[in-house]
């Protein structure tokens, strides 16, 4: 081997001792730095089995926020569920007993009359003039029947012809009282009282007999009808409470069952029950569909506890009660259900905290402290608090940014340096050669 090459392989065993040494040295020194009994940490911006290791110790449990009512006694009831459309108690189509031009109409649709209230009229003159013939036909045979009268007395006329004469007086006052009643027609009444729903002729018009001329239904009280099962035939009788809910204002409504039919439709097996609402308010009207409730069964004094409270875990019906400061897992046996309450058979009794909010977070035996009912139809009132939103994250392209950092090119920023355009200074724009 030549001098050249024993001097290579010097300096390559030189490079390797040195570069050696250096990095020994350099963990000396870091495990020197910290102090005795010290965890040895992963650097920052590192992941390691140090960085992950749990803090000693265990957190201790914070109370779990929890609404309460207590459970209480009162009347609930199961319900028959249907719909209906709302009907008038009485409607009917007015017609015209005449023929005639019409000279007048005295109510438009929406108005609301009277029995017996003139609602139009029809031209008279040719009625009037019949009338007045037949009445001159009454006076005229009235006359002969009293002179024919005193000449039947005296022998002087046969029977024959004064029964015959008394005839012809009869049938002249039938006369008379039909033309009386035709001119009467000509002025066309409401037959009951109620609301005009629609007008159906014009001024000007020629109508004859049996021509519509009015709509009108009496709206003091409206029906809605049903159609029960057979099975609840026995469940249901008149005068029966029912509750009913409109699907346009869900106003809520009070009826009484007034008729139920004697007969099962055997074509669909039900039951045809009419339900009378006697008290309407204001701006309801035939038409409108409505949800009803039939009062099948009612428990006057039942402990009851909010819907809300009663949740299915693991196939049972269990509620959350709060005898202390833990909460404790019951499970129940629910009865009715209404729209906001649930009837307990057993479980629960009168006076017990149940949890109404906040308890599908619960498990037996886990801290609870108390606070008021959100009312979650006006938000910005104190109680229960909602759970923990994301703080500050901002998603760009799909990707959520850190709350001090700035991702770039999968870079973390450095801290301590505010980024551009968030809060730190604005940089100066480079002026281009040759522009201004």
């Amino acid at each position: 081997m030549d001098i050249v090459s024993l001097r290579r392989a010097g300096i390559v065993l030189l490079a390797a001792t040195v570069v050696g040494c250096g990095g020994r040295g350099k963990d000396t020194s870091s495990a020197a730095a910290q102090p005795p009994g010290a965890t040895r940490q992963a650097p920052k911006g590192k992941k390691g089995p140090a960085a992950s290791r749990p803090p000693a110790g265990r957190r201790p449990i914070r109370p779990i926020p929890v609404a309460v009512e207590p459970a209480r006694r009162g009347p609930i009831a199961s319900y028959y569920t249907a719909t209906a459309t709302l009907e008038p108690n009485k409607q009917a189509d007015i017609l015209a007993r005449v023929s005639g031009v019409i000279v007048s109409i005295q109510a438009e649709e929406g108005d609301a009359v009277r029995e017996g209230q003139v609602l139009l009229r029809i031209q008279d003159d040719e009625y009037r003039l019949r009338l007045a013939q037949a009445e001159a036909a009454v006076d005229k045979l009235t006359t002969k029947v009293a002179r024919l009268r005193k000449m039947f007395e005296g022998n002087l006329v046969s029977a024959e012809e004064y029964e015959t004469t008394r005839n012809d007086l009869e049938a002249a006052e039938a006369t008379r009282d039909l033309a009386r009643l035709e001119l009467s027609y000509t002025a066309v009444k409401a037959p009951f009282s109620g609301r005009i729903t629609r007008r159906l002729v014009d001024p000007g018009q020629t109508v004859s007999n049996g021509t519509a001329l009015f709509s009108i239904a009496d709206l003091s009280r409206l029906l809605a009808r049903v159609h029960v099962p057979a099975k609840e035939f026995r469940r249901i009788q008149r005068r029966q409470p029912v509750r009913l809910s409109l699907d346009s204002t869900k106003e809520d409504l009070e009826g009484r069952i007034s008729l139920v039919s004697p007969v099962i439709d055997p074509a669909s097996g039900t039951i045809k029950v009419t339900v009378e609402i006697s008290r309407v308010p204001a701006g309801t009207r035939p038409g409108d569909f409505a949800e009803v409730r039939i009062v099948t069964e009612s428990h006057p004094n039942a402990v009851l506890v909010p819907k809300i409270a009663v949740i299915t875990d693991k196939g049972k019906q269990v509620v959350y009660v709060t005898p202390d400061s833990t909460a404790e897992r019951r499970v129940v046996q629910v009865g009715f259900q209404d729209d906001r309450n649930a009837e307990i058979l057993q479980g629960v009794e009168e006076g017990e905290r149940v949890v109404v909010q906040g308890q599908r977070s619960l498990k037996p035996g886990a801290p609870v402290r108390v606070m008021p009912a959100v009312d979650f139809t006006s938000p910005g009132k104190p109680g229960v608090p909602p759970a923990p939103a994301v703080a500050d994250t901002a998603t760009v392209r799909g990707k959520p940014a850190a709350a001090d950092t700035a991702a770039v090119r999968g870079k973390p920023a450095a801290q301590g340096k505010p980024a551009a355009g968030a809060g730190g200074p604005a940089r100066k724009p480079r002026r281009r050669a040759g522009g201004s």
